[in-house]
């Protein structure tokens, strides 16, 4: 234990006291216990006992990336209030929760096999790019936002500035902003505007890293980030990591720009807590400060090389400078730029 933190992946005797508790096993009882891999920010295990498979996940104070970066482990809860809250819009659309266990800041929740849930962000990287699934992920997200909207009983719940300023706007803006200090204003303006916004329940890191190819749609898992606050953020998140995967996959691009047009147009779809505008605008400026924060924030996306984490710094840049007030102008400037 350190700081009165144990990591349940040390510790096999306190995991078994944490299984117990939860009723997931009973006291004693043997269960093999497997580290899954992919997360910055919290150790998941695969759980195994008497026939019964789930997954176990604790949120880690230091996140597993090169720069010092802390967070309260107090957002899993803030995760699994998001789980079960989306549950009652679309069960389908999140793992079911099967334990919580606040001692020890952790939950079981389903597992679900890569064989029949394989993980998007695994497709789009061998560039298996479906945009009909792409604008399927958007459309759900658009669901929940508007099924979510105006709740004042959910933004008292998910009143979760701090820890999304601690997770999302610091070291994504406001890191940003600081190493690249001539646009430092722009991006302070954007990030300043996002945390104040407070209209739906936001998922807070809609990557395909974390969406599974599910039988019926998409999967969302890692609500850890789960706050009250502006939609535009996770529809920005999202698209972001279609470009960033057309930079990396040049010969993909004509493929990923056309998920792009689909997942934002299934999202605004959704749009009607405010007029459609405004909403636009605010997504469309987010989004290259996104892009530019992961390849210069605190989180920068690990596949890129040298190469691509230039031209994505080149694009990035020059859309911040440009302002654009809608998406489709974002997808063009990419597109002519690639091809150019």
């Amino acid at each position: 234990m350190r700081n009165g933190f144990t990591d349940l992946s040390k510790d096999g005797e306190a995991l078994s006291a944490v299984l117990s508790r939860m009723g997931l096993i009973a006291p004693g009882q043997p269960f093999e216990a497997e580290t899954l891999t992919g997360g910055v920010s919290s150790t998941v295990l695969k759980i195994s006992s008497a026939g019964r498979v789930f997954c176990l996940k604790q949120a880690l104070p230091k996140l597993k990336v090169a720069k010092d970066w802390r967070v309260p482990v107090d957002r899993v809860f803030g995760e699994i209030d998001w789980l079960t809250t989306v549950s009652s819009i679309e069960p389908e659309a999140v793992p079911a929760v099967c334990g919580v266990d606040r001692d020890s800041r952790c939950f079981a929740m389903e597992f679900l096999p890569e064989e029949a849930y394989p993980n998007w962000k695994s497709l789009l990287m061998r560039g298996r790019v479906d945009a009909g699934f792409a604008a399927a992920v958007c459309a759900a997200l658009g669901l929940i936002h508007a099924r979510t909207a105006a709740d004042p009983v959910l933004a008292g719940r998910f009143a979760t500035d701090a820890n999304f300023y601690a997770i999302r706007l610091e070291p994504y803006l406001a890191e940003t902003a600081r190493n690249h200090p001539r646009l430092a204003p722009r991006i302070l303006e954007v990030l300043e505007r996002t945390r104040t916004t407070k209209l739906v329940l936001v998922h807070g890191d809609v990557s395909p890293k974390n969406i599974l190819v599910g039988r019926k749609g998409p999967v969302f898992l890692d609500a850890e980030c789960a706050w009250y606050g502006d939609p535009a953020f996770d529809l920005a998140f999202c698209l972001n990591h279609l470009l960033l995967k057309a930079v990396h996959n040049p010969a993909a691009a004509p493929s990923l720009l056309a998920a792009f047009a689909a997942s934002a147009a299934a999202y605004l779809d959704h749009v009607g807590w405010e007029p459609r505008d405004r909403f636009e605008e605010r997504a469309a400026a987010l989004l290259p400060c996104l892009m530019l924060a992961r390849v210069d924030g605190k989180s920068p996306v690990e596949y890129l090389a040298d190469a691509g984490r230039a031209l994505v710094r080149t694009l990035a840049v020059a859309m911040i400078d440009r302002r654009p007030i809608a998406l489709d102008q974002i997808a063009a400037f990419v597109r002519k730029e690639m091809t150019s």
